[in-house]
């Protein structure tokens, strides 16, 4: 029997969610507490998906919860459980190391779907593949599901594992929101695009990836619309910078994108070669140039 984690305080809204998961072939495990949460997750090691209600009674919530969780265990999936509708709030759960996150009050549907849509991606219902892609400094094991990094074990999140693995499917490949969010979260996947944003800001800021890695590029009429894997390589040199701009007719200094705390010119010409935000602003400097 596939086994999921039920935490919510509310007695009422708890028996509606494990009566629905029950229905779709589930064993809902249930807790009313973050410490009862924990312990059964304890005395049920194969449970491959936890449903963590945010606000509860005791001094643990369910940001609480799932740091705990996600410090002893990358791969089991979570899913917060939220009245609360401010973008902060899910931003928050995400970046504790939630995978997803449903809005109450919700469908037996949307629920159920999204519960299926996470335990297909720990592995709950597919047999895993043998093999590795190798593309140094990384390494990603598609029979354990696990990434290294120049010989050292990257900690992932189910949900960014299948992100790096669609990345370094289609290496150099610009992939939109849109794309990653079907093949990660699924067609069926009822949430926002931000979601892709914010687990692969995850990836940079707790994970050792960086821009070099996953690039953004910024569209003109939609910014950050796209990411592409290049594993550090094909970035623009600051020589790049200045032919592109002496050809434009574009001084240096107006195409470095103004950054918060850079210390010193060469930082921030360093932070312009990592983004590709620049090429928005040429692309706008040259079209006013060309008005003019």
């Amino acid at each position: 029997m596939k086994k999921v984690l039920v935490l919510e305080d509310e007695a009422n809204i708890r028996s509606f969610v494990v009566i629905n998961l029950k229905r779709a072939g589930y064993e809902a495990i249930e807790a009313a507490t973050g410490e009862e949460a924990l312990a059964q997750l304890r005395r049920n090691p194969d449970i491959k998906v936890a449903l963590l209600d945010i606000m509860l009674p005791d001094d643990m919530d369910g940001f609480e919860v799932c740091r705990r969780i996600r410090a002893s265990d990358s791969k089991i999936g979570i899913i917060m459980l939220t009245a609360r509708t401010q973008e902060m709030d899910k931003v928050t759960g995400l970046m504790t190391g939630a995978d997803d996150y449903v809005t109450k009050p919700f469908s037996p549907a949307e629920l159920t779907a999204r519960v299926d849509a996470l335990y297909r991606r720990t592995g709950g219902d597919v047999e895993m593949d043998a093999g590795e892609i190798s593309q140094p400094p990384f390494l990603l094991n598609t029979r354990n599901r696990t990434l290294e990094k120049n010989g050292a074990r990257v900690k992932l999140t189910q949900v960014e594992y299948s992100i790096m693995k669609l990345f370094m499917d289609n290496p150099g490949k610009a992939l939109s929101r849109e794309e990653i969010l079907d093949a990660v979260w699924g067609r069926d996947y009822f949430g926002e695009l931000k979601i892709v944003d914010v687990n692969i800001r995850r990836l940079r800021i707790e994970r050792g990836l960086t821009v070099r890695d996953i690039q953004s590029y910024f569209g003109f009429e939609e910014p950050r619309a796209v990411y592409k894997w290049q594993n550090g390589e094909s970035l623009p040199t600051v020589d790049n910078l200045y032919a592109l701009g002496n050809l434009l007719g574009v001084p240096m200094d107006q195409i470095l994108v103004p950054v918060k705390n850079i210390k010193s010119y060469s930082e921030q010409q360093e932070d312009a070669c990592c983004s590709s935000h620049f090429y928005a602003r040429l692309f706008r400097m040259r079209q006013k140039s060309d008005a003019a």
